[in-house]
């Protein structure tokens, strides 16, 4: 119900028992004071009655017999009888009916009626009720009569038939009720229009509080009514305005804010969870969410979403202390069965009030593993290059000891120096290779639609030598039409690597078997050969760097351990991969495979 209807309801309803109650009380006072002026006409009348029969003759008849009531007695009552104003009774001290104006027999003892008793007690009383004798609704009245010696000698009662209150207050009454009725009307309009002025007020209020999220109606504001208004109404609807106004301010500011914080968690590489002081989650961004596969975040705890004690007791330990931390911890990462141990760098600091803890966590691991990395490769470049530079170091103390005329010795310190000179060159030369290849994102541009014939033929020219000296036979079977989008210099780098590999760890007069050919949408390069082959626990590590399977084999032979790794970076960087089928003594087949 609106406030206008509540007021119409209220106030009309106010109004009508107020006139109502107003009404009643008016007719209930008009009733008892026609009662009381009824009453005492009717005892005045008593009076003179008594007065003009005499009180005598009245107390004489009531306390002896009707022998002793003289003529003029009865011609009084009968005269009064005949005009039929009033019914007269004349009783004795014991409450017996001597004489009645309208009944003649059978009258009961009448000292019970309350005037009747009052008289015979010495007062004058009125009365107002149903007569038992006629059935009709009388007023009585009832004065006591006195006998010569001052006693009380009967009652003279007399009584007159009462109109109906509606008969007796009709003329008064209704004139007053129409009045009644208009001043309810007036007062119906006046708390119309009082109520119409408040809910219009009021419903302007509503309507600004209930707007204040519309940006469009705060900017718009009607301009306030100030003509009738109420002060108090006036100031009200100001400070609310203002009031709608800054909150609107406020949630707009809050808005962007929530959409930047939003944005930079959602951009954040690190994972970011927010829970309250029972270690409840409320807030996880998508790479939490993705760390530990879960998509639901309220109502879970840091327990069950990264089921991880560790982080527990961490942000238990930041609850209890109020302080920052900060470690690294091993936890197993991921969804289902791909849940695999990972490092993490994890910052947990306290939120303010004690109100919960925020943890961002970093995965380190792939930074851990490059920098391994590093340090394995750096101690690897160092090993590598301490062999031929101490030889070449050691060779060149022996030549400037040697003799000019011993020949012999000063070729071979000087060969020795030419060959160790060629291992670092080679190795400067793959580890510039490598570089050149790790600058080169997959799919980069820079690759061309060519076939892979000549690419072939110069592959085994560059590799001739090599195999010349070792009576090496390369057969190669190349389809002139095979073509295929890709980096010529790098496809030329891999197979050389490939064939040289092939030669050098084969007997003498062996072959080494050269094809390319299109298969399942892919174009594979295919290198067999018939040396040594390699052992089954080899064949998971032989891509990476500086791996060997025989390391003296592999210095003799003057390999850097760089090969088969730039071969798995060429196959990367045409998105495509690398393999070898091998096993010991049964020499070894290697097939890269390059989409095309």
């Amino acid at each position: 119900m609106t406030i206008f209807r509540k007021n119409i309801v209220t106030l009309g309803l106010a109004a009508f028992w107020l006139s109502a109650i107003l009404v009643i009380l008016a007719l209930a006072l008009m009733n008892r004071q026609y009662n009381a002026t009824a009453g005492n006409a009717l005892l005045d009348a008593g009076r003179a009655l008594i007065a003009a029969i005499g009180e005598d003759r009245i107390g004489e008849y009531c306390s002896g017999g009707e022998q002793s009531a003289d003529v003029y007695l009865f011609d009084c009552l009968e005269e009064i009888r005949s005009k039929g104003s009033y019914r007269l009774s004349l009783i004795d001290v014991n409450g017996n009916v001597r004489w009645d104006s309208v009944v003649e027999s059978g009258l009961v003892n009448h000292s019970d009626r309350i005037e009747v008793r009052s008289a015979l007690e010495g007062r004058e009383e009125t009365a107002w009720r149903d007569s038992l004798s006629t059935g009709i609704r009388q007023i009585y009245a009832a004065l006591p009569v006195y006998n010569a010696d001052g006693g009380i000698a009967g009652a003279f009662r007399l009584s007159i038939m009462a109109p109906g209150f509606w008969r007796r207050t009709a003329p008064m009454v209704m004139p007053f009720l129409l009045c009644a009725v208009l001043l309810a009307v007036i007062a119906f309009v006046a708390i119309t229009a009082f109520s119409h002025s408040l809910a219009g007020s009021l419903k302007r209020l509503v309507d600004i509080a209930e707007t204040a999220a519309d940006k469009h109606y705060r900017d718009n504001f009607s301009p306030i009514a100030v003509s009738g208004e109420a002060e108090e109404l006036f100031a009200l609807e100001t400070a609310l305005r203002h009031l709608v106004t800054e909150l609107g301010r406020r949630a707009e500011q809050a808005e962007t804010e929530g959409r930047q914080l939003h944005a930079i968690l959602n951009g954040m590489s690190e994972a970011v969870l927010a829970m309250d002081n029972n270690l409840v989650l409320y807030l996880a961004n998508p790479r939490a969410c993705s760390l530990f596969g879960f998509d639901r975040v309220q109502g879970a705890s840091l327990l069950e979403a990264t089921r991880s004690t560790e982080l527990e007791k961490a942000a238990r330990a930041v609850l209890m202390e109020n302080h920052s931390l900060e470690m690294e911890l091993r936890l197993k990462a991921g969804n289902g069965e791909s849940r695999t141990e990972q490092l993490f760098q994890v910052f947990a600091a306290p939120l303010p009030s004690r109100c919960g803890v925020v943890m961002v966590m970093e995965n380190i691991t792939r930074l851990t593993r490059l920098e391994q990395m590093r340090k394995d490769f750096v101690a690897n470049v160092s090993h590598e290059l301490r062999t031929p530079i101490q030889l070449i170091k050691g060779f060149s103390e022996t030549l400037i000891d040697t003799p000019i005329d011993n020949t012999e010795q000063f070729l071979r310190c000087i060969e020795i120096i030419r060959k160790n000179a060629g291992t670092m060159e080679n190795l400067t030369n793959d580890l510039l290779a490598l570089a050149d290849l790790e600058d080169n994102a997959p799919g980069s541009s820079g690759m061309e639609d060519q076939p892979f014939a000549p690419l072939f033929a110069e592959a085994v020219l560059s590799v001739g030598p090599q195999a010349k000296a070792r009576k090496t036979s390369i057969i190669v079977s190349c389809p002139e039409d095979l073509r295929a989008a890709v980096h010529g210099s790098f496809i030329i780098q891999a197979l050389i690597n490939l064939l040289d590999n092939g030669i050098k760890y084969s007997p003498k007069k062996s072959r080494v078997w050269a094809s390319a050919y299109r298969e399942n949408g892919n174009v594979t390069l295919e290198v067999k050969d018939e040396g040594i082959g390699i052992p089954g626990e080899h064949l998971e590590r032989i891509f990476e760097r500086f791996y060997r399977v025989d390391r003296s084999h592999s210095r003799e032979t003057g390999g850097t351990g760089l090969g088969l790794s730039i071969v798995r970076h060429i196959a990367l960087l045409h998105k495509g991969t690398v393999e070898v089928r091998s096993h010991a003594g049964e020499g070894s087949v290697f097939r890269l495979r390059i989409p095309g």
